[in-house]
């Protein structure tokens, strides 16, 4: 940090720097509630996508029996992802990714050759692993959010407990030196007033 000096440019710098200081910090305190209410939402959002998630798995898991009737087929195949569409949306002036598509490997099978309910479980398989990615999105948004809304919460916290304080203190600090400056010029001066008047009184009575 620079030394502070006790001149009349330094207060006017100090004193432009808190006007700055003051300005932005209502917009980043807007940004922090912003960001937190945004975190809250994408929490709340990630626990509707991870309930659905539990009862997709739910559902899958009383199918269980099922998967047993026919051990030639291999369902694990039928879940493997061929591609995973991401975009990204703004929230609060932050990118955090989304979920378009989700798209999966062709699962050969014998459509005449194969029990009836397999087409219905490998939705259900596929719709199980949809969710979860989404799941796994939400949460990655909420860890970007959260990030951000640290970094808000630390310039926050510097800008009203840090820089503009001690703004403040420095204006206060230059002002009472330049005024002790003033006041020892004005008493110097009367000192020097007084000297003269007496010396004239000399030279008069002389």
């Amino acid at each position: 940090m620079a030394e502070l000096k006790f001149t009349k440019q330094e207060l006017r710098q100090q004193q432009i720097r808190l006007t700055q200081l003051q300005r932005y910090l209502p917009t980043l305190q807007l940004r922090k509630a912003l960001l937190q209410a945004e975190v809250l939402a994408a929490r709340a959002q990630c626990d509707m996508i991870r309930a659905s998630c539990q009862q997709q798995w739910d559902k899958l898991s009383r199918s269980a029996p099922l998967i047993t009737l026919d051990p030639t087929i291999r369902l694990v195949d039928a879940a493997r992802i061929a591609t995973v569409s991401r975009g990204s949306e703004n929230i609060a002036g932050v990118e955090v990714p989304t979920v378009k598509d989700v798209t999966f490997l062709f699962f050969d099978y014998d459509l005449y050759d194969t029990p009836p309910w397999l087409d219905n479980l490998i939705d259900e398989i596929r719709a199980f692993r949809t969710i979860d990615i989404k799941a796994s999105i939400a949460e990655e948004r909420i860890a970007i959010l959260t990030r951000e809304l640290k970094q808000v919460y630390i310039r926050v916290n510097l800008f009203e407990k840090v820089l503009i304080p001690r703004c403040l203190k420095n204006i206060k600090a230059i002002k009472i030196f330049l005024g002790d400056l003033q006041l020892a010029a004005v008493s110097q001066a009367k000192i020097a007033k007084m000297k003269i008047l007496s010396k004239k009184v000399v030279e008069v009575a002389q």
